[in-house]
């Protein structure tokens, strides 16, 4: 780990007057993206007294924010409507207003294409837009995950075309977001911090900006390593997750309970970190930070056969759970054409309400090219429109008695903690349960299926 003394060189005037304003926090902070990464971090900024602009091309998502109206899990309801009735946080999809920040901080979606090569096309479109109105004296620093060099190769040379120059007249840092949605324990505020700048004054400068919010600021040496840092996270998440994922696969064969194994294998006080098998990876992070890593290798002519083959395995267990439900439907003598099959949580993860890349849209799309009727409830999610490998258009089902009783099979695709697994193993006539959420069922055992 760098320390500051080895990087803080410089005391040129403008970063300076820059870390002035933001260790006064009199500094107005521009965050461009307001979703599940830039509204948590313009509301921690705004809570400190920071003037915050938040950018984005939702007219829909700025109206909601001027008007304090939320719409993150992770954001406190009563601190957004009084940061916003101050005045502290406004909201637009101006991009003159970039002009009037002292920071601008991208929060934008890097999604993968069709083919899984990265789409940093709203970091690159955020980048032309700030350098039109890039000043001397500005911080911009990049948080949306990416290959390692993103920071250097694709903004450095959009924003010098100003005529500008980094480390001298304005400064340019990548510290990569570490959300994760739902998570009481660690938010933004105590989550360390990884942040590389471009030159040791950008580093600095950086430095200074999130130390004012954050407990623990990580500096290392360069905006590529902190590029790397966040994509090997996420990386040795999806291989792990792939590892138990695959013993599930051969558990199955063999007849043993994948669920006991890992649990007993947990007890271990050293060497070893639980992962728990499912139905699949999801959120922003796990399916995706790996690709733009092994896409970016191939530029040096390294094939990262470790990571390609895991996310080869977190892709086929979906396929598991269509050929598990198939096979217990089979020993109550009926077919998944024309089942009713009830999908139980379709969020990527327990009590939340965040659905991108879950692996239940694919499975519900395989369920219904294999002729099965579907239906999903999730208390988080009131509605699913054809996006992640979904096609139809489908509404949340109230979770009655009824509705258990009237599936062919029930299908635990997400374990959100207020469902009631009694209830819904005492009513349905057979469970799938992919997340072991019936384990704490001790009556009519014989009904549930476990991947």
């Amino acid at each position: 780990m760098l320390r500051m003394k080895e990087v803080i060189t410089s005391e040129d005037v403008l970063a300076k007057n820059l870390k002035d304003k933001l260790q006064d926090h009199s500094a107005t902070v521009g965050v461009i993206g307001l979703g599940y990464v830039g509204l948590p971090l313009a509301v921690e900024k705004g809570k400190v007294g920071f003037s915050v602009i938040g950018f984005d091309i939702n007219a829909a998502r700025v109206a909601k924010v001027n008007a304090g109206d939320n719409y993150i899990a992770d954001v406190k309801d009563e601190e957004l409507l009084e940061l916003t009735q101050k005045g502290i946080i406004t909201a637009t999809t101006d991009y003159e207003k970039l002009a009037e920040c002292d920071v601008v901080v991208i929060c934008v979606p890097t999604p993968l294409t069709i083919t899984r090569d990265p789409d940093i096309s709203y970091i690159q479109a955020s980048s032309e837009q700030i350098a039109k109105y890039l000043k001397p004296g500005q911080l911009v620093t990049l948080e949306s995950t990416t290959y390692p060099g993103t920071t250097e190769e694709v903004i450095l040379p959009m924003l010098e075309q100003s005529g500008l120059k980094v480390g001298k007249d304005f400064f340019l840092a990548f510290s990569p977001e570490r959300v994760d949605p739902g998570n009481k324990r660690f938010t933004t505020n105590n989550t360390s911090k990884v942040v590389g700048g471009m030159t040791p004054v950008c580093l600095e400068v950086a430095y200074t900006f999130y130390a004012q919010t954050i407990v623990n600021v990580v500096p290392v040496s360069s905006p590529a390593a902190a590029e790397l840092t966040k994509v090997f996270e996420n990386t040795y998440r999806a291989v792990n997750i792939a590892l138990v994922n695959e013993l599930m696969l051969l558990c199955d064969r063999m007849g043993i309970d994948i669920w006991e194994v890992v649990e007993a294998a947990g007890t271990k006080p050293f060497g070893i970190q639980t992962f728990w098998p499912g139905p699949g990876v999801g959120g922003h992070c796990i399916p995706i930070d790996p690709f733009y890593l092994t896409w970016k290798a191939r530029e040096y002519d390294f094939h990262t056969r470790f990571i390609e083959l895991a996310g080869e395995i977190n892709v086929e267990v979906s396929y598991h759970v269509i050929n598990k439900v198939i096979r217990a439907l089979n020993n109550e003598n009926k077919s998944l054409k024309d089942a009713k099959v009830l999908i139980l949580g379709v969020a990527y993860k327990k009590d939340i309400d965040d659905v991108r890349e879950s692996p239940a849209l694919k499975i519900m799309e395989l369920l219904r090219k294999n002729g099965a009727n579907i239906a999903y409830h999730d208390p988080y999610i009131p509605v699913i429109e054809p996006h992640g490998g979904s096609t139809v258009h489908l509404e949340n089902t109230e979770l009655t008695d009824e509705a258990l009783a009237a599936a062919d099979c029930v299908l635990i695709l997400t374990d959100h903690s207020v469902v009631d697994y009694e209830r819904v193993v005492e009513k349905a006539p057979l469970i799938v349960d992919t997340r072991n959420a019936t384990r704490g069922v001790e009556n009519n055992r014989e009904k549930i299926v476990k991947i």
